[in-house]
């Protein structure tokens, strides 16, 4: 089915997630899902995943498939990913991959990027370190040793920053190195990818009104209920933003309000992140939406650039 893969991608709260159904339900598609957080189940109000009638119209995948205690990886999506394209060509329907996660998305496009080998005692000192001194002293080092994989790593996400600073250590060149070296490479596979792009103060209005939609849905419930589980929360789970401001609220660090201000900032936070990364990727078909524009004609737009490219 060669070119019928399409990609829509954007920063949080940017209305890709929309659109995605709107060209599913228009174009006969079934939907991969790239979020490093839908995955998890009964995590919904903070990932803002579809609705239960929404998936109900439209086949997704990748979401709901583990539990909140499991470590979910890149290598774990790729393989769900393909298993899923595969399903939907066997149905002969369209693949319409739609998502935010910026490192999920690279491995969809160019594969996976495994850069130099890894060294335990280093690892394990670097972990040392981070639950002496936290995450933030490890950030710091990491934005002055290589600002660029600063910009695209949460302060956050530790296994990461370990990560970028573990490959300093062994070679003593940046990561970020590495991966323009990668970003050189040809896409695997044929995808028309569209892109979401709105005025950054637009995109940081719609990201703090989601987050107070989401904290009015119930977001502060779904934390207690899940921390109330027999079994733990992942670290990768705990880490979500949404997740982890809520839980420091429910053990008394901040006030709802305070938590709440945090999930705006540390969101916005990922976007820039997300725009940084999204600079790297090739072959976009940037669509530069208006405040005003309606979800009716941003799918007229991406529709004629999916037939334009068809047509070529």
């Amino acid at each position: 089915m060669n070119s019928n893969k399409l990609l829509i991608l954007g920063v949080t709260a940017s209305g890709k997630g929309r659109l995605a159904f709107d060209l599913a339900e228009s174009l006969g598609a079934e939907i991969i899902s790239i979020d490093s957080m839908k995955v998890y189940r009964r995590m919904d109000v903070g990932t803002a995943k579809p609705p239960r009638q929404v998936r109900e119209r439209i086949k997704y995948h990748l979401i709901d498939v583990v539990e909140p205690s499991e470590a979910f990886s890149v290598g774990r999506f790729l393989d769900l990913a393909y298993e899923a394209m595969e399903q939907i060509e066997s149905r002969e329907k369209r693949i319409l991959a739609v998502g935010g996660t910026a490192l999920y998305i690279k491995a969809l496009l160019y594969g996976l990027f495994e850069g130099p080998g890894s060294d335990k005692q280093i690892r394990d000192e670097l972990q040392a370190e981070a639950e002496a001194g936290g995450h933030e002293e490890l950030y710091q080092r990491l934005i002055k040793i290589d600002p660029a994989a600063a910009e695209r790593i949460s302060p956050r996400d530790l296994k990461r920053i370990i990560r970028a600073l573990e490959v300093y250590k062994l070679t003593g060149k940046p990561i970020s190195s590495f991966q323009q070296q990668f970003d050189a490479e040809k896409p695997l596979h044929d995808w028309t990818i569209v892109g979401l792009r709105r005025e950054k103060s637009v995109e940081s209005s719609r990201i703090n009104q989601r987050v107070k939609k989401i904290i009015a849905a119930g977001l502060v419930d779904e934390v207690k209920a899940l921390l109330a589980e027999e079994k733990p929360l992942s670290k990768q789970a705990r880490c979500a933003i949404g997740y982890a401001e809520i839980i420091d609220h429910l053990n008394g660090k901040t006030t709802l309000e305070e938590a709440t201000e945090l999930v705006k900032k540390n969101t916005r936070r990922l976007a820039k992140g997300q725009r940084t990364w999204f600079k790297t990727f090739k072959d976009v078909h940037w669509l530069d939406i208006g405040s005003d524009e309606t979800s009716e004609k941003i799918l007229s737009r991406a529709k004629a650039v999916i037939e334009g490219k068809r047509n070529k």
